[in-house]
């Protein structure tokens, strides 16, 4: 799963003719995150020597967020159901989330035993703000998505049947615009996260690959 989904975004990023990903559940689920029985067996992300967790997870499943942090094309995630532990975390590596109702929401790594090792950290506090972020990570309470939709973690909830509609919908509004503008747009917001103003400012595009189109303005 973790190459496949590193195949796809590699992908999406060096073709220059993809404006939009949107990230959806095959079945009834989002993602519930790592399989429990087989980590309870040990091996793999839950080796009994932490250096070969360690080592499993920085080879792994941490090259996901890595690489969805450095995506310049949209990603879109429709959330068709539970998006749990890993789930929610790749839920918030993608820069725009719709909900279904049927969505719910849990960063339940704590109920387990082990902490949010694959981004998780990271990005929900980006997404819904440090307490929140907290609360969700500390307790691993479940939100619905109307819940959600409150705290901040979806940009909106529709019914289930209107969920993929509504994320191509978002998509083809994205494509309509130059492609350079919506990769270098995209890159501008993940920045602004973690640079100074002057660097966001010096970060532009070269003057003469700009079509500025201005508004008519009518006489007053």
């Amino acid at each position: 799963m973790t190459e496949a989904i590193i195949a796809a975004v590699t992908q999406a990023n060096d073709d220059p003719q993809i404006r939009g990903v949107i990230v959806t559940g095959a079945g009834r689920a989002f993602s519930t995150g790592g399989d429990i029985r087989d980590m309870a067996q040990g091996g793999g992300l839950n080796d009994m020597d932490p250096l070969v967790t360690r080592r499993n997870y920085k080879t792994g499943i941490q090259r996901i967020p890595l690489l969805f942090d450095s995506l310049e094309v949209p990603v879109i995630a429709a959330v068709n159901g539970p998006a749990i532990g890993a789930g929610c975390d790749l839920a918030c590596m993608c820069d725009i989330r719709i909900a279904s109702e049927s969505a719910k929401f849990a960063e339940s790594f704590v109920k387990l035993g082990i902490i949010p090792g694959g981004g998780g950290a990271w990005f929900l506090p980006q997404v819904v703000g440090f307490a929140k972020a907290s609360e969700m990570a500390l307790t691993g309470d479940i939100l619905d998505a109307h819940e959600a939709l409150g705290w901040g973690l979806v940009s909106r909830v529709v019914p289930d049947p209107q969920l993929m509609p509504e994320a191509k919908a978002i998509a083809a509004r994205i494509a309509a615009h130059p492609r350079g503008a919506v990769r270098m747009t995209k890159r501008l917001l993940r920045e602004g996260r973690r640079a100074s103003l002057q660097g966001i400012l010096d970060c532009q595009l070269p003057c003469r690959h700009l079509r500025i189109r201005l508004p008519t303005i009518g006489r007053l």
